[in-house]
């Protein structure tokens, strides 16, 4: 059944890849981010800004002009949020106003309209945890969140199950793993493989951590799983939405080198270090949950994914 979905956060590398699987399955999928757009289901909205998310259903900032016909959604996936721990360190005000305020605001409209809504977390809310990473970890041990971008997610976690508790709102929360795949355009405080891509097609030198695991998800993978929430919304619960590729960061930097064609020159362009400051070492996830709910599966292997980004990589900034 088609339903009305808004996607806040919508033009962003995971935003997009989900407004286009919610799509094709026939829902009305509305888009809000921070910059214009000429899609008519596309409003610009800073969601740390109240007004602006208040706007959404009033029917105010859509492209296609301002109306005064409200908007109702049956579900809203509040992806909208300032990425990444170093990020959060370097431009904490944005990360605290936009994930934690920008919660808030989300909130304060769910509690108002009654749509269903999908919050996202993150990996890093399991901080310095060094066992399998099962969703209940934090309800049985006391964790130390390493960054403030940690931190601005488990505090967005806590609003939502308060939330609940206080009006009866119906959410879902996710926690991402190493999402990655084309459409991620660089910076600096990007993930780690899109990082790489960049670097070694530019010719630029990367630093690799010994000793440091993660479960990497492709991008469609991840979308794909996510929107399966929309037919299986099941409030109160909280998914891990991860690969099945558990792979040191040595791995990857080698498939990486492997795909831009760079491994004969490994030594002028890789260092290898021990540890980095404020960082989870391993990360393996249980998402066993997401399985038996959600469908969660891995199509798309490690060495795979690294190529198809790579190559969209070299098309998006014109390396061919």
């Amino acid at each position: 059944m088609s339903q009305n979905i808004l996607v806040t956060g919508g033009t962003g590398a995971v935003g997009s890849f989900l407004v286009k699987e919610l799509r094709m399955r026939g829902h009305n999928v509305f888009v809000a981010d921070m910059k214009h757009h000429n899609d008519p289901s596309y409003a610009r909205c800073d969601v740390g800004e109240f007004r602006q998310v208040e706007a959404l259903w009033r029917g105010g900032g859509w492209s296609h002009g301002y109306c005064n016909k409200p908007h109702t959604f049956d579900i809203v996936y509040h992806l909208a949020a300032e990425f990444g721990r170093w990020n959060g360190e370097d431009y904490y005000e944005q990360v605290w106003r936009s994930n934690a305020v920008g919660t808030k605001n989300i909130l304060r409209m769910q509690e108002r309209e009654g749509f269903k809504a999908v919050y996202f977390s993150s990996s890093e809310v399991y901080g310095d945890f060094e066992g399998v990473m099962t969703e209940d970890v934090m309800d049985k041990h006391e964790i130390r969140q390493m960054n403030d971008y940690a931190l601005s997610k488990w505090v967005n976690e806590q609003q939502v199950l308060n939330s609940a508790t206080q009006f009866g709102t119906q959410s879902v929360r996710v926690r991402l793993f190493n999402t990655y795949g084309p459409g991620e355009p660089y910076s600096k405080y990007r993930s780690v493989i899109c990082l790489f891509c960049y670097r070694l097609l530019h010719d630029m030198p990367v630093t690799v951590y010994r000793g440091y695991k993660r479960t990497s998800t492709y991008i469609t993978d991840m979308a794909r799983t996510l929107a399966n929430i929309s037919g299986n919304f099941k409030p109160g619960e909280v998914y891990n939405i991860g690969g099945e590729d558990f792979h040191d960061i040595e791995e990857a930097a080698a498939l990486v080198l492997k795909h831009t064609g760079r491994e004969s020159r490994r030594a002028e362009l890789v260092t290898v270090k021990d540890e980095e400051v404020l960082t989870t070492r391993v990360k393996r996830v249980d998402c066993s949950k997401a399985k038996r709910d959600l469908d969660l599966k891995t199509t798309v292997t490690l060495e795979e994914g690294i190529r198809n980004t790579v190559e969209w990589m070299r098309d998006f900034y014109r390396l061919r």
